[in-house]
């Protein structure tokens, strides 16, 4: 088996996270071998794929928290690069074949071009895939399966030739986007708070039927767990097998793949992490 690198979460105070045992316990089981690694370097540039310069401006000196959900914290932007830094790391394993899972936060799939909100501070996911298709990727697809829809990742990559977008999601709920399909390369799968697990699963394997059939060189998955059952902020019914079956069926795409955390705010996101990880990894 490969070594699986995982990006570890810098503690801050971010309330988007929990008490970020992840990492620790991660680290203590033996069912699987994990590899850690850090995060890339980041240039402004890099994040310019992505981001207007006077957003990044706006989170490097912020006058103010940017919304109710997404506070002014210390040294945010140093905290929201690393995790564009874990993203393009995963990225750069995925492509000489490896599994790779950044563990990074803060979030980043509410992040538009000049707008911080729902988290999130820049599009870790939508950078990763700009920067692959600039340097070399023909087509990309990103495989959102949070439970909020990936707004911000569907406004930067809208009708961007080489990428195509799938987010599968609770809705009504944050952040009220994401009823139906936007422009030639955007698919919302929208499904209704409470829907049960087994029905859950149909939308999310006919999303990645959708995928495989663009044929896309690469797969960046958006990975959140907040459609997890006993999840504080969302109403749906996943179990911890949900999500190893959802590794499992990445894996059976048969195409270089990286993950990266969204969101997730259950006591018990290390062992849906980890059960992810093994679906992966087809254990």
């Amino acid at each position: 088996m490969k070594p699986l690198p995982i990006f570890p979460a810098r503690r801050t105070s971010f309330r988007v996270s929990p008490a970020l045992s992840e990492r620790s316990q991660l680290k203590g089981q033996t069912e699987l071998r994990i590899s850690w690694a850090e995060p890339l370097p980041v240039d402004e540039m890099t994040i310019e794929r992505a981001h207007t310069k006077e957003h990044i401006a706006r989170v490097k000196t912020p006058a103010g928290d940017f919304d109710g959900d997404t506070p002014a914290h210390p040294d945010i932007f140093e905290h929201a690069r690393r995790s564009v830094g874990g993203a393009l790391h995963a990225l750069k394993l995925a492509r000489t074949g490896e599994t790779a899972f950044s563990l990074m936060r803060p979030p980043g799939h509410h992040a538009t071009r000049d707008h911080a909100m729902g988290f999130c501070y820049l599009s870790s996911i939508a950078i990763a895939a700009l920067e692959a298709l600039g340097t070399g990727t023909k087509k990309i697809a990103v495989f959102d399966f949070d439970v909020h829809h990936g707004n911000g990742t569907e406004a930067i990559l809208l009708n961007r030739p080489g990428a195509v977008f799938f987010s599968i999601h609770q809705y009504p709920c944050y952040p009220g986007t994401g009823t139906s399909n936007v422009g030639d390369n955007c698919f919302n799968f929208p499904v209704a708070p409470a829907t049960p697990r087994e029905e859950y699963r149909k939308v999310l394997a006919r999303a990645l039927d959708d995928l495989k059939n663009v044929r896309p060189n690469l797969v960046a998955v958006s990975a959140g767990f907040d459609a997890y059952a006993r999840d504080p902020i969302a109403q749906e019914t996943l179990e911890a097998e949900d999500f190893h079956w959802l590794g499992q069926s990445i894996r059976g795409l048969g195409i270089p793949a990286f993950s990266i955390l969204e969101g997730g705010y259950s006591r018990e996101l290390p062992e849906l992490v980890l059960a992810y990880l093994k679906g992966l990894e087809g254990l």
